[in-house]
C-alpha cells in the first residue's frame, strides 16, 4: 500500500475506539489537541477529556492520580516536551508505581520538518527506554499506530507510543495487530538485516529493493516494539545474515540502535552500522529536506549496507 497518511491519524482512531469500548479510558492533553487530533476524543467524550494547557509535569501527575483511581489515561502532547519536561514525574509518579498510564509522544523525529529543532523529538526513546517498567512502541504508519494504541490497553504498567506528524506510506492494513515485545519481519534476507522503526520503515523497505538490484539480499525487521525488544526475531536474523544496519529517526545514542547493539553485543556480536542522527539537533524545512540534510534516506541505508559487506 503506497497511499500516504499521517501516523497521528491512527492515534486518534485508536483512542476513539478505546474510549467507545472502555469507559475507564480518559485523555489528558497539553493544549495541542487540534495539532495531534485528540480534540475528536473531547468532542465525543467531554467528561473524559482534560486539557491542562502547556503544563507537562501537571499532566503526568494528574494521569498518575487517574490511574490510581482505576482509569486508563492517555497523555498526549509533543514527544520532545512530554519526555523532556516531565521525565521526573514519569519516573517517580508513574514508572516507580508501575501505573497504567499511556504516554503519546507526537511529532517524533526530524521528519516533522517545519516545526524545527526545538519541537523535533530526537532523544525521547532514550529517555523512556532507560526507565524501569516502561514499554515503548514506535509504529510505522497510521494503521499500526491505531493498533499500538489498542495493544497498550493489554499491557500492565506504563507505555510510551511515539508517532509523527507528516504523511508516510501505509504499510499495514486496518486489521493490523501489534503485540508488545514482538517485531515484524517484513522481508527475508540472506546477506544483511535492516532493523528499523517508525518513519524509517518505508525507507528501509525501499533500500532493500535497491540492494536486491545490486545483488544483496537484505531482510527488513520493523521493530515496532523497541522495549521490550523482540530478541528472538533479532537474534535469529542476525545469526542468519551476520550483519545488521539499524535505521531510526532518533539520536544514535540510546534509541533503537542502542537496544539492538546492547542485545547483540551480549548475545551475538555481528557486523553493525547505523543510519541515525549523529549527535546533532534538527533543523527547519520540509520533511524531505530535513531527512536528506541529516542523511536519513533510502540511499544512505543502502550505502551503509554495501559498505559493511565489502
Amino acid at each position: 500500500m503506497n497511499n500516504l497518511k499521517a501516523t497521528r491519524e491512527g492515534y486518534v482512531d485508536g483512542i476513539l475506539q478505546a474510549g467507545r469500548e472502555n469507559s475507564r479510558v480518559v485523555v489528558v492533553e497539553g493544549d495541542v489537541s487540534r495539532s495531534i487530533g485528540s480534540a475528536s476524543f473531547g468532542e465525543e467524550f467531554p467528561d473524559r477529556f482534560f486539557n491542562l494547557g502547556a503544563s507537562e509535569q501537571d499532566m503526568l501527575c494528574e494521569a498518575a492520580g487517574l490511574a490510581l483511581e482505576g482509569f486508563i489515561p492517555f497523555v498526549g502532547t509533543y514527544g520532545v516536551f512530554v519526555a523532556g519536561r516531565a521525565w521526573d514525574q514519569i519516573r517517580t509518579s508513574i514508572c516507580y508505581m508501575n501505573l497504567d498510564v499511556r504516554i503519546a509522544g507526537a511529532h517524533g523525529g526530524v521528519s516533522v520538518g517545519p516545526d524545527g529543532a526545538t519541537h523535533q523529538a530526537l532523544e525521547d526513546i532514550a529517555l523512556m527506554r532507560v526507565l524501569p517498567n516502561m514499554k515503548i512502541l514506535v509504529p510505522a504508519d497510521s494503521n499500526q499506530t491505531r493498533a499500538a494504541v489498542l495493544a497498550s490497553l493489554e499491557a500492565d504498567g506504563p507505555v510510551y507510543i511515539r508517532f509523527g506528524r507528516n504523511p508516510v506510506p501505509q504499510l499495514y492494513t486496518r486489521d493490523e495487530k501489534v503485540k508488545i515485545g514482538r517485531g515484524n519481519l517484513l522481508r527475508e534476507g540472506d546477506d544483511i538485516t535492516l532493523v528499523t522503526c517508525g518513519a524509517m520503515v518505508s525507507l528501509s523497505i525501499a533500500a532493500s529493493s535497491i540492494l536486491q538490484d545490486r545483488g544483496i539480499s537484505a531482510g527488513v525487521i520493523d521493530m515496532v516494539s523497541v522495549k521490550p525488544l523482540d530478541r528472538e526475531l533479532l537474534l535469529g536474523q542476525a545469526e542468519k545474515t551476520g550483519a545488521v544496519i539499524v535505521a531510526e529517526d532518533h539520536q544514535v545514542t540510546g534509541g533503537l540502535f542502542g537496544a539492538v547493539a546492547e542485545t547483540l553485543a551480549l548475545e551475538m556480536p555481528v557486523l553493525m552500522d547505523t543510519v541515525a542522527m549523529q549527535g546533532s539537533f534538527g533543523a527547519s524545512g520540509s520533511p524531505a529536506e530535513v531527512m536528506k540534510k541529516f542523511g536519513l534516506t533510502t540511499s544512505a541505508i543502502a550505502e551503509k549496507a554495501e559498505r559493511i559487506l565489502h
